[in-house]
Order: structure tokens, then sequence, then C-alpha cells
């Protein structure tokens, strides 16, 4: 089932992080929070493994990073997670600092609590040094109001970042 595009990847997702890229510009320091950035460790071995970290006043928002992958050896990957100014809005995003990753993912899954995503993207490889990040193809992922994930039969095993923009649940009316 399609959702709106706002939540895609598609030509809302770009014309999202054009104006999410525009406001960091505009008003740096107003825009974000200073980033908090975690390093963990990436295991091969076939067996699903998890990384979390919360973010906000109180914890509010939770960005959980679920995977399992095969060949090599570990490898160090960051989770950074950043709040608006206001608290309304929250990025996660995965990666391979080294840029792309050598392992074969199995599968994926970057899932956010107090928030609904309104971006998300997957990358088989991120930018490192002079390259450009390059994102999957359309039909190897989808995003969800919760999640950035893998789909199965679809998706060709590379994944070296995930970036999510959410914006705050609305639990009061």
């Amino acid at each position: 089932m399609a959702a709106p595009s706002k939540r895609r990847n598609g030509e809302g997702a770009s014309w999202w992080a054009a104006l999410l890229l525009a406001a960091v510009a505009l008003r740096p320091g107003e825009a974000v929070s200073e980033p908090t950035t975690v390093a963990f460790d990436v295991r091969p071995g076939g067996v699903v493994h998890s990384f979390s970290q919360n973010v906000g006043p109180g914890d509010k928002y939770t960005c959980t990073f679920t995977y399992a992958s095969q060949g090599g050896t570990n490898e160090k990957w960051q989770m950074s997670l950043g709040t608006s100014k206001d608290h309304q809005h929250f990025t996660c995003t995965i990666w391979r600092p080294q840029g792309k990753s050598y392992l074969y993912f199995t599968q994926f899954k970057a899932e956010v609590r107090g928030a609904e995503i309104e971006y998300g993207m997957a990358y088989s490889k991120a930018a490192f040094e002079r390259e450009s990040d390059v994102p999957l193809k359309n039909e190897e992922f989808e995003v969800t109001k919760t999640a950035v994930s893998h789909r199965p039969g679809a998706f060709k095993a590379e994944l070296s970042k995930l970036v999510i923009v959410a914006k705050a649940s609305c639990s009061e009316l």
C-alpha cells in the first residue's frame, strides 16, 4: 500500500530534505540542537542485533537499528540523533563513517518511537572523502510512519547509511 509521498523517498522526500537543509542554513543557531553521536559495532554472523538511543527532553524519542549481516568482521558504525530547538522534530542518522560497508545485510530496520517519519532514506554507500551517498533503489526498501526497512526479495544486501527525519506524534488534541 503506497503512503503519501511526503513520507516516501520520492519527490516529496527530496523537497523535504531541501527544505530541512535550507532551514538549517538560514538559521543554524536555532534549527537543531547539537547532535549526539554514539559509535557501535555492526556484527556479522547472521544473528539479529539491535542498537538503540534516546534523545530529547525526558528521552522523548527513540531510534532503534535492527539488522542481521554476514561476512567479514565487525565494522564501526555511528548513530547520530538531534532535535529541533522546539523539540517537535528529530533526526536519526545511522552510518558507516568509512563509506561503504563490506558486510552483506540480510535484513535491516530503523525504527522510531515518539514520532512519525516525514522523511526516510537508505543508502548502499555513505559519502566518504570525495565520493557521494549512493541511495538504494526505491524498490529495495520501504518507509512507513515509524520505520525504514528492507523489502524482502528486493533488497540487494548493501547498506551503509540510513537517514530519518521525524515529527512528534500528536498525543493531544
